[in-house]
């Protein structure tokens, strides 16, 4: 039998770092190889100490293959950074991350965090309308395809357990990226339109930024009428409605095609306010509002200190407070400190035998997950997210709604997104036509159930009593007055996995906090590093916080399936989508100068920025990493005589070459010799003019039975033994309900019965 341990060796880069991290967090011993001497990146002590504490280390020569095969034969996993991709034993989970994928013509591009982000159309979709796209801070495509390169290991290593023999998984950050946009393709998929940067309003829900008297909000109507009305009430008491009682504002469509009137009356009260006090008096009457945190606040945060989230991190001279992990595992185990190895501390492992984890015999090409059966209670985003990356590997998901209470991405105006008119007459269209809903659900089936009674309660408990893994993101107290919390759930199915995704966690001071994305973000320190100066924030308004949740949530439920397998047991991962999105802020805590908004700029790389081209809303992302890259940049530009790339005269350089040119042929020249540039691409050029992922098949096309025919978005984790991908659209509402009560064992008269008692509608 293999160690109990998984073995991790990690050829790092920016693009794996995040993912070895999020390994420790998972207990498995990751050893990181760097040259003798250490990793450059060791220069900056606390920026190593963030993404390496936790980890071994062992020092390699660059040409000492022999060496690397020694360590490589006793490990499970290659986490593999490198351009050109290791030469791996067949037996390892041999999981390759790079800015554009190991195939397709860009393939050899050069990325950084700024033009991978580019690329794959998050910059398109921050910022202020009509002005430069904006990047998102702390190196958010870094870690979104470190989350997804944490996701493939785990996936690799249960078809590994199950009988595949190692694999290789391709991660290309850009896909990684092109799949968290929320609506940034979608908008174009199903209505053929781009929109344009929403600045500080989110561009589908009536969330947005606003002024407090002493910084910022994260906030606004919420998403159902009894939030419109709660938040009606306050402003009259206050005498602070001013037109919003007339009968009009009743209507969610009216708010949406007035919302900037709306949002300027919200503005004048939410001015009179500290954000502290006015976001824990919309908290008591149950309103989504947050006030936007930097990341020097997090530390205080009550919630956050509550959780134990921070972690210890010590190197040999010092010690600081760093940020934890999206979840706590295993079974609710939180790690307090982390050290940092020195440069080599672990090379008797290059000479200690180890047996990797055996393979089973189930030698099937099946996806990863194939046998898994999850009962999904999700609506919205972050949740559907989650199950979403569980069903594209093979899962059999099965999500619980029902017209009573359906997902508002079936049926809300707001997020309507269809060719299709809104109409609100409840026909086909009405519960099956959104594309938002359509992406995020394919793959899945659905039963119908009326939660509110007795009788579909006791369906609910039959079902959960058939599943493997159970994934809620109500708030924190339903499923216990639902008589549905963990202690039940475990008599139930005594191994069950449970993934809880509430806001803010079950436990806490704020536990009971209402959340969306957007407030998430806001407490997380996210939406105050994101802008142009200290006072020029922007913040993230669309669902970049539901989207990581959701990755981290289905991180957590493979791993406590892996978990299971080895130990009998099943958890609660009682997963916080606050602390998901504060385990992406990065260095922002543990770095020696609390860092602030800086744009498009970078610390080290120079220039960094977006430079008008040709075109409407057509933009050029540059990132120098080096003097080398920035002598090849002036030649190409034709201006040798430039100086110190730091100046603003290099910025005013590049931007005067790049208005004459088109963005994608800028970029070609850039990269040939090979400095990392790259167009700042919307939603209709991902899926129309890219050839890197138009090469790679990203865009799948499915037939849905009632919205027709339509591109999805790809899956970004590629398994070359044990794919996933798209096999059936999302579903009708209820479309499988008499087929799974029949493999309960119900009888036809008893599902009749039910039918007409109205609990499967």
């Amino acid at each position: 039998m293999g160690g109990s341990v998984v073995r991790v060796v990690e050829l790092s880069s920016p693009f794996t770092r995040f993912a070895g991290r999020l390994l420790v967090g998972l207990g498995h011993e990751v050893v990181l190889v760097e040259p003798p001497g250490g990793d450059p990146a060791r220069r900056d002590v606390w920026s190593f100490a963030h993404w390496n504490a936790g980890k071994r280390s062992v020092t390699l020569a660059e040409d000492d293959r022999a060496g690397l095969r020694r360590l490589l034969a006793s490990a499970d996993v290659l986490l593999d950074g490198t351009p050109q991709g290791a030469c791996a034993p067949g037996h390892l989970v041999h999981v390759r991350v790079t800015p554009f994928g190991c195939s397709g013509p860009r393939s050899g591009w050069q990325g950084t965090d700024f033009v991978v982000a580019a690329l794959g159309g998050m910059l398109a979709q921050a910022g202020d309308p009509g002005g430069p796209p904006l990047t998102l801070p702390e190196n958010q495509a870094e870690q979104l395809a470190g989350v997804n390169a944490a996701i493939a290991v785990q996936l690799g290593l249960r078809a590994r357990r199950r009988g595949s023999a190692g694999q290789l998984a391709d991660v290309s950050a850009q896909e990684c990226v092109a799949a968290a946009l929320e609506s940034g393709a979608l908008a174009y998929l199903h209505e053929d339109r781009v929109p344009p940067r929403p600045g500080r309003e989110h561009p589908l829900v009536p969330h947005g930024l606003f002024r407090a008297a002493d910084g910022q909000l994260g906030g606004g109507l919420g998403g159902s009428p009894r939030m419109w009305d709660g938040l009606l009430d306050w402003l009259r008491e206050e005498h602070a409605q001013a037109d919003l009682d007339e009968p009009r504002w009743q209507s969610p469509v009216e708010r949406k095609k007035d919302q900037r009137h709306v949002f300027e009356v919200l503005q004048d009260f939410t001015g009179k306010y500290p954000k502290n006090e006015f976001a824990e008096r919309a908290q008591a009457r149950k309103l989504p509002w947050a006030p936007v945190q930097r990341p020097d606040e997090l530390p205080g945060d009550p919630q956050l200190r509550a959780r134990d989230f921070f972690v210890t991190v010590r190197t040999v001279e010092e010690e600081r407070t760093d940020l934890g992990f999206g979840f706590a595992f295993p079974e609710g185990r939180r790690i307090a400190s982390l050290t940092v190895p020195e440069p080599g501390a672990h090379q008797a492992l290059l000479s200690t035998p180890r047996e990797p984890i055996p393979a089973g015999d189930d030698t099937s090409d099946a996806p990863a997950l194939t046998g898994v059966r999850v009962l999904d209670l999700t609506w919205v985003l972050a949740g559907p997210y989650c199950t979403k990356v569980l069903a594209d590997h093979g899962a059999e998901v099965i999500k619980v709604e029902s017209r009573n209470r359906p997902d508002p991405t079936r049926f809300a105006p707001f997020m309507h997104l269809s060719r299709r008119p809104y109409t609100g007459v409840e026909d086909d269209a009405f519960f099956n036509g959104n594309g938002y809903f359509n992406e995020v659900n394919r793959n899945k089936r659905s039963v119908a159930l009326d939660l509110r009674t007795p009788e579909g309660l006791e369906l609910l408990r039959e079902l959960i009593a058939t599943s493997d893994v159970l994934v809620e993101n109500f708030s924190s107290s339903v499923m216990t007055k639902m008589g549905l919390g963990y202690d039940a759930l475990r008599r139930i199915k005594p191994d069950i996995v449970y993934v809880s995704m509430s806001g803010m966690g079950h436990t806490g001071p704020r536990s009971g906090w209402v959340s969306y994305a957007d407030t998430v973000s806001a407490l997380s320190g996210l939406t105050g590093l994101m802008g142009w100066a200290p006072d020029d924030v922007v913040g993230v308004v669309y669902g970049h916080g539901d989207i990581v949740a959701g990755l981290h949530a289905a991180l957590a439920t493979v791993a406590a399936l892996e978990h299971r397998d080895r130990t009998g047991r099943g958890q609660h991962v009682d997963l916080s989508q606050l602390e998901a999105i504060a385990a992406h802020m990065g260095t922002s805590v543990i770095a020696s100068q609390p860092p602030v908004p800086r744009g498009n700029t970078h610390p080290s790389f120079a220039p960094q920025g977006v430079y008008r081209c040709l075109g409407p809303d057509r933009w050029l992302a540059v990132s120098v990493r080096s003097e080398e890259e920035w002598t090849a940049l002036r030649t190409v530009i034709g201006r040798p005589d430039l100086g110190d790339r730091r100046a603003g005269e290099a910025g005013a350089a590049i931007a005067a070459w790049a208005r004459t040119m088109p963005a994608d042929a800028a970029a070609e020249l850039l990269q040939a010799v090979g400095v990392p540039a790259g167009a700042v691409q919307n939603g209709q050029d991902l899926v129309e003019q890219d050839p890197q992922l138009r090469a790679r098949g990203f865009y799948v096309r499915a037939e849905h039975p009632v919205a027709g025919a339509f591109l999805h978005e790809g899956v970004p984790i590629r398994l070359s033994r044990t794919p996933g991908g798209i096999r059936r659209t999302a579903p009708l509402l209820g479309a499988d309900t008499e087929a799974v009560l029949r493999d309960l064992g119900l009888p036809p008269a008893r599902i009749a019965a039910l039918r007409a008692a109205g609990i499967l509608r």
